[in-house]
């Protein structure tokens, strides 16, 4: 699996996730096995660049590569500028954000919402392209598969972002107007594929190994992206990894092995985030990780009563002792729903 001139490791992506895939959860997923992660949506809009929020998902530091930054807007020329803030902070990927349902960025016409102009969504893709080419930089796209049932225009674009010189496309298998809810189809996967040179990511319900291995004999896709099955279960990758290799299971993992997991994601968040926001922002990752556990629902009603990171930490590390008492290896995972969560959202972020 090649993106331009990177080789990944293997073809399971973590997908861009506003509020959730931001260093300290990026570098945690790739540890546990994902060949490729990508930025939370970084703005276009100059006037914010320089705001904590844009600087923290600009940042970086110690992140192996190719590191790999989402961008979102609606303005050809302050995309490309966008692309170049973001090279000059170190990506090495420019990915264009034309996948994101919610109303907050569609209501301003970026997002999917662009799917609805096809000329300036084009005209993005060459701006942003024509940005990152003198850099040796590649350009991806993830999309959805249109606006509207009425409209599903993902093939008739993704083959104008070939030509236009993008390198990978990534198709969530929903409309805007689905949001999340139903079931994701991957014919227009497959379609796009079918279709293009370069490579094609499936994303959208993708949740356990054998759906993994299903859209991917299904689509003929180069790769598959995940994004809300990994929030809370980063390792998700590894067993997706080992099952498409050998055909095998691995068992879930030690309940001491996540509780040191979750312990070095919290304190890399909290020094990402510094100690207050790093505390509130940190509660919902918190969350992930035991809304299925036994206690987990009490656990969290206990964690809003905490007010800084010293007895957050510490709490989760009694949590996970208790558990690790009444069991060695955590359950197996309870199917996400249809119509939760959002890959974008937005109502977390700080």
């Amino acid at each position: 699996m090649k993106i331009g001139s990177f080789t990944l490791s293997n073809g399971l992506m973590v997908a861009p996730m506003a509020g959730v895939t931001d260093r300290p959860f990026r570098q945690l997923c790739r540890r546990l096995g994902a060949g490729h992660a990508v930025s939370e949506m970084v703005t276009s809009r100059p006037d914010l660049w320089n705001t904590p929020k844009t600087a923290r998902r600009a940042n970086h530091d110690g992140e192996p590569g190719p590191i790999a930054v989402q961008i979102a807007g609606t303005e050809p020329a302050l995309m490309a500028q966008a692309a170049q803030y973001n090279i000059a902070r170190g990506a090495q990927i420019i990915d264009i954000n034309m996948g994101c349902p919610a109303k907050k960025v569609c209501n301003k016409w970026a997002g999917s919402a662009l799917m609805q102009d096809e000329p300036l969504a084009l005209s993005i893709i060459d701006a942003v392209v024509q940005a990152c080419t003198p850099h040796g930089v590649p350009v991806t796209l993830k999309m959805r598969t249109g606006w509207c049932q009425a409209q599903r225009n993902a093939l008739a674009i993704a083959l104008a972002a070939q030509e236009a010189g993008v390198q990978m496309v990534t198709v969530h298998g929903r409309t805007r107007e689905q949001g999340y809810r139903g079931e994701a189809e991957h014919d227009t996967v497959r379609a796009v594929k079918a279709a293009l040179r370069i490579p094609v990511v499936a994303n959208g319900d993708i949740t356990t190994p054998e759906q993994a291995r299903d859209v991917l004999e299904r689509t003929g896709a180069d790769a598959v992206m995940i994004g809300r099955a990994a929030q809370g279960r980063p390792w998700i990758f590894r067993h997706i990894a080992h099952f498409l290799a050998t055909g095998t299971h691995l068992a879930q993992p030690l309940v001491a092995e996540v509780r040191r997991w979750l312990l070095e994601h919290l304190d890399d968040h909290y020094q990402l985030y510094g100690s207050h926001l790093g505390m509130l922002t940190a509660r919902k990752h918190i969350g992930w990780y035991v809304r299925h556990l036994p206690g987990g629902e009490a656990f969290r009603a206990h964690m809003l009563q905490l007010t800084d990171c010293a007895a957050q930490s510490a709490a989760v590390a009694r949590y996970f002792d208790t558990l690790g008492a009444q069991m060695d290896r955590l359950p197996e995972p309870a199917p996400l729903p249809q119509d939760g969560g959002s890959e974008h959202p937005l109502e977390t972020t700080q």
